[in-house]
């Protein structure tokens, strides 16, 4: 998926995204750029690969998010073989290692 995504239109998306200097400037520009339910569904993943790091089982997570078995798979291939853009984003901000929960 990370090769598809290479083109011109996108690489702006992505610099325009690094200007980005807080979170409110961060909520208000994705709040202009998402519908409220891909940004739910966004957060949703990104909870469900925190989860998943730490090592909750998945009806553990669908209990907590309320993701579908299949949101939760698919987050699990992504950390499993995908491009590293989630573990590169837990390890800046500090979580856990694998396998260790946040409290």
């Amino acid at each position: 998926m990370y090769k598809r995504n290479k083109n011109k239109r996108c690489e702006e998306l992505y610099d325009a995204i690094l200007t980005l200097q807080t979170r409110e400037e961060c909520m208000k520009f994705f709040s202009d750029l998402c519908t409220v339910s891909e940004l739910a569904a966004m957060e949703q993943r990104y909870q469900v690969a925190s989860f998943l790091r730490q090592g909750m089982i998945y009806n553990d997570i669908l209990e907590r998010t309320g993701a579908s078995s299949a949101t939760i798979s698919r987050v699990n291939r992504s950390l499993q073989y995908g491009a590293d853009g989630y573990e590169v984003v837990f390890e800046r901000l500090g979580y856990p290692e694998e396998g260790e929960r946040k409290e």
